[in-house]
């Protein structure tokens, strides 16, 4: 069993049930079909979260399935910015607590706005970080938005 992080201690205080997944992993394959194919699932059932920097309203997120890409102008227009943009590698760690290939939309050491994906909620099962590279969490995409307290909507 793997060791509880941030996220699954969230869950866990929110009685949500998930399951934990463990694989290997390396520096040069972080990327969402990978990771996916690493666990058994289809990219689109991997959601990957990403850090951005909103002009108006600072520091937000975004989780979007594996097999997209995010429209940054839909994503300014639902955050309430005339622009965002990706938050350099370096600076996620200090803002989430997580690190790249590990960033989880849930147990970040802030509180940021969370914009997910409206698929996520149709979804039965989906997969996100657990927040560390090498264990992803499997949940309903219903408890993930319960989870995550994030604004549903059209973001790619």
């Amino acid at each position: 069993m793997a060791s509880k992080t941030n996220a699954c201690r969230m869950l866990d205080s929110l009685h949500i049930p998930y399951t934990q997944h463990e694989y290997d992993w390396d520096e040069d394959h972080l990327d969402a079909g990978t990771v996916a194919g690493k666990v058994g699932l289809l990219p689109e059932q991997l959601f990957k979260t990403l850090v951005l920097k909103g002009d108006k309203t600072g520091i937000l997120t975004a989780c979007i399935p594996g097999d997209k890409e995010l429209n940054l102008k839909a994503l300014a227009a639902v955050s309430g910015n005339k622009k965002v943009e990706m938050v350099p590698v370096k600076e996620i760690q200090a803002l989430t607590g997580y690190i790249r290939g590990g960033v989880s939309p849930l147990g970040m050491k802030k509180k940021y706005p969370l914009y997910l994906h409206a698929s996520a909620v149709t979804a039965e099962l989906v997969s996100i970080s657990g927040g560390r590279r090498g264990l992803q969490i499997f949940l309903a995409g219903k408890s993930l938005a319960q989870a995550a307290e994030g604004k549903v909507c059209e973001i790619v």
